[in-house]
């Protein structure tokens, strides 16, 4: 069965037989977070990918081994308005920390549909966010857009050796990558026994194109960082929330929840369900939307729009006439998109909306959604439950929190490796 993550990668439309099995973007989908984390690894040959399952089960590391002592590990997000760091740590007890973390904004077009438009400028960008939090870890978790990875699951005999299985992956690639191998960075993981053949195993491959993790390696190491980990970031964000999904009565057991990560330009929406992806899509609506209004408003500058924004140094009259209508407008797509999914799916509820993002945490936000859908909605804060470092300004912090969901995630990954 082929899982796609995307239909369209790097720019390109992967136009075959897999469209007439999948469809499109917004697809039920039957994979967990517990099957399917990506790990690229760059110092591999073809800066290979690295699968792992989910909630800490074995790894399959062909080529390397990884410190069994969990090494320092920054969680990078490089989306198209901001980098977001966080670093996490355990106490003795094992309770989680959060060391460091820090935002530092990307001016419009420096990131554009997950592409690195301005090298340089991203790379600067990141370098201050180190400087800013005062971290002084070298190794990086950083994450690819859902749409720059291509995912296969496929059928080969057990008992292969891990040479023979490389061998024999390489080739079954061939027919389902399309591109070159010499392009990708690809990787596969042993999922486990084949349910529908005995005796043969089900192996997950994946790749993505080489330029694609080449840039985040790059912007990495051009802030001194070493990139140890490139991830997926739906799949990161996931692991951060199945952390929140667990507070909620009786641990989360059953809990339909469906998250939205409110961008400047996209909002993805997410189901989960006992750590399953019911159903996934893209919305083409965020926060720069309210940028738009504030320019259109004021007459500002679209930079001075996106700084006042941050900073709240708004005239008096911006929460009746530009932000309160907006928060009504971005509930109704909310309101809309959990419309389309009950009328794609057999389901016609969830227990709780979820929102994430830069734009999440707008006032009066999370009961507009409520108002709107009938469901209770919950304000995503990645750091619930943890213990605050002494170098966190916690009421900053606290202000910013639902925007760091997927750094988030990828600084759990030190727990997992």
């Amino acid at each position: 069965m082929l899982v796609y993550t995307n239909l369209w990668v790097v720019g390109l439309s992967v136009t075959s037989a897999f469209d007439n099995v999948c469809g499109a973007r917004n697809r039920k989908k039957p994979y967990g977070t517990k099957s399917l984390l990506l790990l690229f690894k760059r110092f591999l040959k073809y800066a290979r990918l690295h699968i792992s399952h989910h909630l800490g089960t074995a790894l399959i590391s062909l080529g390397s081994l990884f410190n069994r002592q969990q090494p320092a590990l920054l969680g990078l997000d490089i989306s198209s308005s901001s980098v977001k760091l966080v670093e996490l740590s355990r106490d003795k007890a094992g309770n989680l920390v959060l060391d460091r973390c820090a935002i530092e904004p990307l001016a419009h077009g420096w990131i554009t549909d997950g592409n690195v438009e301005k090298f340089d400028e991203v790379a600067d960008a990141v370098r201050r966010l180190v400087k800013k939090s005062g971290t002084r870890t070298r190794n990086v978790a950083m994450a690819l857009p859902a749409s720059a990875v291509i995912t296969k699951k496929i059928i080969l005999p057990g008992g292969m050796s891990d040479a023979e299985l490389e061998t024999q992956v390489e080739s079954e690639a061939n027919q389902y990558i399309p591109f070159s191998l010499d392009e990708v960075s690809l990787d596969f993981c042993v999922l486990g026994p084949s349910a529908s053949s005995s005796g043969d195993v089900e192996v997950l491959i994946a790749a993505s194109r080489k330029e694609k993790v080449q840039d985040r390696q790059g912007l990495a190491e051009a802030a001194g960082l070493k990139p140890i980990v490139v991830d997926v970031e739906s799949y990161a964000s996931r692991l951060a929330t199945a952390r929140l999904i667990e507070h909620l009565p009786n641990k989360g057991a059953d809990t339909m929840v469906a998250l939205f990560e409110v961008g400047a330009l996209t909002t993805s929406m997410q189901v989960l369900r006992n750590d399953e992806v019911l159903y996934e899509r893209d919305q083409a609506f965020g926060g720069a939307q309210l940028t738009q209004l504030i320019v259109r408003q004021y007459g500002f500058s679209p930079e001075e729009a996106e700084n006042k924004k941050r900073s709240g140094d708004l005239p008096e009259d911006y929460g009746p006439a530009v932000l309160k209508p907006f928060v009504e407008s971005m509930a109704q797509e909310i309101g809309r998109a959990l419309q389309f999914f009950f009328t794609s799916t057999p389901y016609n509820k969830v227990d709780y909306v979820m929102l994430a993002g830069g734009s999440s945490a707008l006032s009066g936000l999370t009961d507009c959604v409520t108002q709107q859908t009938s469901f209770a909605c919950l304000l995503a804060d990645p750091f619930e439950g943890m213990e605050i470092g002494d170098h966190v300004r916690e009421k900053k912090m606290r202000r910013e929190a639902s925007s760091y969901l997927t750094s988030c995630g990828l600084a759990l990954r030190r727990f997992m490796q």
